[in-house]
Order: C-alpha cells, then structure tokens, then sequence
C-alpha cells in the first residue's frame, strides 16, 4: 500500500459523515444516496461554513464540491413561511443546474424545503411561476436569474445563503456584468461561499469586492494530479489514426464501459460522432453547446443509464456532467489551457474510485501537452502505438497543408509632373457667368460706347 493509499485508509476509518454535526435526516438521504464517507473538501468545509463565515474552497472537479456546500447549507436552513429563496447557488452552465437541483432534491428528501433551478434557453414563464409559489433553494445560471429579478418574478431580500459554484468558468464565459448586478441586489447581511478550481485575478477581485473576510480551504487544487486516475498518453499522427485508435480501445478493451471523450471543437466533436456512429448506432453520444437543450439532457440520461458506451463532449459542457463511474476519459484533442485538462480528467476516479485518462496527442499539440505537465509538475507516461493500429494517410481539412502563394509587388513607375491633360482655352473661348451688358460689349469691340440710336417715331 502505498502512502496516498495509507492515507486514504486512515481517513477512511477516523472520518464518517456520522461523525459530522448532521440532523438525522439528512442522515438517512446520504445513506439512500449510498455516501458514509466524506471527501477532503467536505470535510474541512463543514465546520468553517457551519460557523457562518465566508469560504473560498478551492478544489479540482470530482473532489466533490457541491456536498461541500450543501450540507452545512442544509443543516442550518429550516422552513420559512417566506415564498422567497433562502439560499441562491450560481453556477455556469445548465447542466450544472440540473445536477445541483437533483442532489440537492436527494438530500433535502426528508425535509420541507422546496428546490428549483432556473437557465436560459427555455420558456422564462414556467420558472417564474415556480418562483412565485416559493421556495427555499434556487440554483441559477447569471443570466436567466438576472432576467428574473428584472422582470419582477424574483425578489431576493430573504437570501442568506449565497453560493458560486465553478466562478473561475463562470467569469470565462463572461458572466461578470451579471455577476455583479446580481451581487447589487443582494442582502448586506448574507453568508458568502465561493468554490473554484483555480484562484485567477478576477476571482480574486471578487472576493475583495464582495466577500467579509473570506477563509480559505484547499484541497486538491487545479494542478494536482489526483492519485486514484491512471494518465496515459499516445502520440499519434492525424485525427483519423486518432479514430481508429479510439475504435481499437473500444473493441479489445471491455473494461471502456462508460467513456467520455473530449475534443478541442465542436466542429471536431461532429466530426469524430459521423466517424463512429455507424459502428455504434444506438451506443453513442455527441453533446456540445450547439446541441438542444433537451437534447443534450436525453443524451446524458442516456449515457447515465448505460445505454451509450461513450459520449463526445467539448470542454463547455465539461464541468456540468456529474455521472458516477465514468470508466474512461478520452482525450481526443488536448485543450490549449492546462486547467481544462485537469478538469476533464476529474470526470473519472470520483468519490476515490478509480479511474483511466488517456490522451491522444499530435505534434501540433505537444505544446499543449508540456503545458499540462509544468502545471500539474508529472509527466505523462507515453504508450507505443498498437502494432494492429491502422496509420491512416487520410487528413482533414484543417490538417491539410497550407498553400501560400508568394505575392509579387509590382512597382509601378512614379508618374513626372508633365501637368494637365489640355490646353488652357483662349480667353474668348472661356466660359464665364458673368452678365455683360450691350454697352460694355461695344466698348470692347469698337473703343467707344455705341448706342442703338432713338427709336424713330411714327
């Protein structure tokens, strides 16, 4: 056993989630849920949001964050007669708000408090008229919960809970206007709580301008490699040896079970889900943000479920997918900024299980690749290439070579001054408006006045 396996272990055994200060009923839903042990995070959380201090948590994805904040959360709140929320939680991405609501909902089971979730993209009036029955707990994405407060069907002179989930992704997606009208509407007197993965400048600037004090709780922060997830790398040619590299895994290796693969694109995603979807009709998915809501929602089910063996997600979609026992992480195209590799891998090996990353890196994306090991301070170990594997010579449009055609600059020779193009007219020839009268004219003509004479009388 070696010593982050030891680690665990004694963890494991000194720490339970009955050891932590929790009403039996939420007891009883973590038991339902199949939860006895908590993770770093929620165990170092519990405490300091427990004594209604701020928090700024920072931990990688799959370190399992949401409990982190939602059972201190849950212990304290108790039923209002108020229809308006307690406690808000902003997070990124739809997704994001489906998963909360649905384990929020779990562990709220065996108590009288009312969850909702709001998101754009949908109807606003339906989740205006949940709002106006009352509720307890809502999680938002920025900009559907501002159009909220706008249009009226929100008020938030109740919240006392304020929690943002995955800010550093919410402030990348351009979330800070909203952020900060919505912070404007907010009560002064509030707990604040904020998790991250990575503590940026403007996370930073956030807390400053919002926060009283926040206290800090690291655990596994962005950068570290999580113990429990077996990294790989293969270097391979072109995106279709990358297919049928990924083909070959699937076929000889049953334990791919649940596989996640993420590209750089969504015009890649595509492009990988027309490759292999004749193969595995009926066991594949393809999610990205151009894809309907509803949708992207039937393919997670589906993926959740067991139905489809893999599912094709880029990396916007990356931190709202919350399924247990992804077996595999496929790194189709390594993401140009490191965190997102961290948190792409984070998708397996959750609650201390298991889990297998595997990366398919061209040379074009070495770069990207020393990126990620500088960050996470490990190297990568690197697999030969299968002997079976077919090499393909076929390359995509982007992979094609670039035919730049040298562009020759012809001088042209300075023109001389030679002046106009015509003569200048003879003065006679001259155009003027001027008016001139008879008497001038015959003074011109003759040197003297001339007049027409009297007119003769009859």
């Amino acid at each position: 056993m070696n010593m982050v396996s030891l680690h665990r272990y004694i963890r494991n055994c000194l720490m339970t989630f009955a050891d932590l200060n929790l009403t039996a009923p939420l007891l009883k839903a973590l038991d339902e849920m199949g939860l006895t042990t908590p993770t770093t995070i929620q165990e170092r959380a519990f405490p300091v949001v427990m004594s209604g201090r701020d928090v700024c948590g920072i931990a990688q994805t799959g370190t399992g964050k949401t409990l982190a904040y939602l059972l201190p959360c849950l212990r304290i709140l108790q039923f209002s007669k108020d229809r308006f929320p307690q406690m808000l939680v902003l997070v990124p991405t739809r997704e994001l708000v489906v998963q909360v609501v649905e384990v929020a909902r779990k562990l709220s089971a065996y108590r009288s408090l009312v969850v909702a979730g709001v998101y754009g993209g949908v109807n606003m009036k339906p989740q205006a008229e949940a709002i106006m029955n009352g509720l307890d707990i809502l999680v938002a994405t920025p900009g559907r919960l501002y159009d909220l407060i706008l249009n009226g069907a929100l008020n938030t002179k109740s919240i006392k809970k304020l929690v943002i989930d995955e800010v550093d992704e919410m402030l990348n997606l351009g979330f800070r206007p909203q952020l900060r009208n919505i912070m404007e509407t907010l009560p002064e007197r509030r707990q604040n709580l904020m998790f991250s993965a990575t503590l940026t400048e403007d996370v930073e600037q956030l807390l400053d301008t919002y926060f009283n004090q926040p206290e800090r709780i690291e655990a596994a922060p962005a950068g570290t490699p999580l113990a429990n997830i077996e990294q790989s790398a293969y270097e391979v040619p072109n995106f279709y040896t990358k297919v049928n590299l990924l083909d070959l895994l699937l076929q000889e290796q049953e334990s791919m079970s649940k596989v996640l693969v993420f590209t750089a694109t969504k015009k890649m995603a595509d492009q990988l889900y027309e490759a292999l979807a004749a193969k595995y009709e009926g066991g594949i998915g393809v999610i990205h943000s151009n894809k309907e809501q509803n949708y992207r929602f039937n393919t997670v089910n589906a993926f959740k479920e067991g139905v489809f063996r893999l599912i094709i997600a880029t990396d916007i979609v990356a931190r709202g997918i919350d399924i247990a026992e992804v077996s595999h992480v496929i790194n189709f195209d390594l993401p140009e900024t490191p965190e997102n590799y961290i948190h792409r891998i984070g998708r397996t090996g959750r609650a201390d299980r298991k889990g297998i990353a595997i990366s398919f890196i061209t040379e074009k994306e070495k770069p990207y690749r020393e990126s990620i090991e500088q960050l996470m301070r490990y190297t990568i170990p690197e697999h030969p290439l299968p002997p079976q594997l077919t090499i393909s010579t076929e390359l995509t449009e982007d992979e094609q070579p670039q035919v730049f055609h040298k562009e020759i600059q012809i001088k042209i020779p300075k023109k001389e001054d030679v002046g106009p193009a015509f003569h200048e007219k003879s003065a006679k020839n001259q155009k003027s408006n001027k008016k001139v009268s008879h008497k001038d004219k015959m003074m011109a003509k003759y040197g003297k006045p001339k007049t027409r004479g009297a007119k003769k009388k009859r």
